[in-house]
């Protein structure tokens, strides 16, 4: 019979929804400025919902099942990025410098909803398995995403009023999801090898 943690599944489901009401919002705003770090992150918070989701979903399964759902996670954190580079493509051909001040305020919104998600999921961040992995690596790379977000409305704002500090962040973002999507896809076929016979 599998043992499942309530406290972390109770965790998940909190941080799904925080971040799938926080998507609708920032997804808005990057539409209505152009901005591809805005786009960025909120495809990301779309995913991490999903993530979380699947993962409460994912608790009662079979180690060997679990570490299956763990590799498809991976190919879901790639999502936002090739999103991303879609995105910055169209912005490279047709520039637009995003409004500084709805870019820096989204992201300081954004970082509060991903600070919150971090803390709540801080405490299981050495939680064996790549599905707690995933759901961990994806709140604090949104937090250090959010930070940057916020340095280039601030640098568009007051020092160089250009696509490219909204550009450079956003490619960023998407760097860090294929790094992250890389970790767990490593993790979940180690769980994998050592579930098979």
């Amino acid at each position: 019979m599998m043992t499942i943690d309530h406290g972390l599944q109770r965790v998940v489901k909190r941080v799904a929804f925080l971040n799938l009401g926080y998507f609708g919002i920032e997804f808005a705003v990057a539409l209505a400025i152009g901005s591809v770090a805005l786009f960025a992150d909120s495809v990301d918070f779309l995913e991490d919902a999903s993530i979380n989701l699947l993962i409460a979903i994912g608790m009662s399964w079979s180690l060997r099942n679990r570490a299956r759902l763990g590799m498809a996670l991976a190919f879901i954190l790639l999502v936002p990025a090739l999103a991303t580079f879609w995105t910055a493509w169209q912005q490279f051909m047709l520039p637009v410098t995003p409004a500084p001040l709805p870019l820096t305020l989204t992201g300081l919104g954004a970082l509060a909803v991903n600070l919150s998600c971090a803390f709540l999921l801080v405490r299981y961040r050495h939680h064996k398995g790549s599905l707690t992995r995933a759901a961990f690596l994806s709140a604090r790379n949104d937090t250090i995403a959010n930070v940057a977000i916020i340095a280039a409305g601030l640098i568009t704002a007051f020092l160089w009023h250009s696509i490219w500090p909204d550009l450079i962040i956003g490619l960023g973002i998407a760097v860090m999801n294929l790094d992250a999507a890389s970790e767990v896809w490593h993790a979940a076929r180690k769980e994998h090898a050592e579930t098979s016979p």
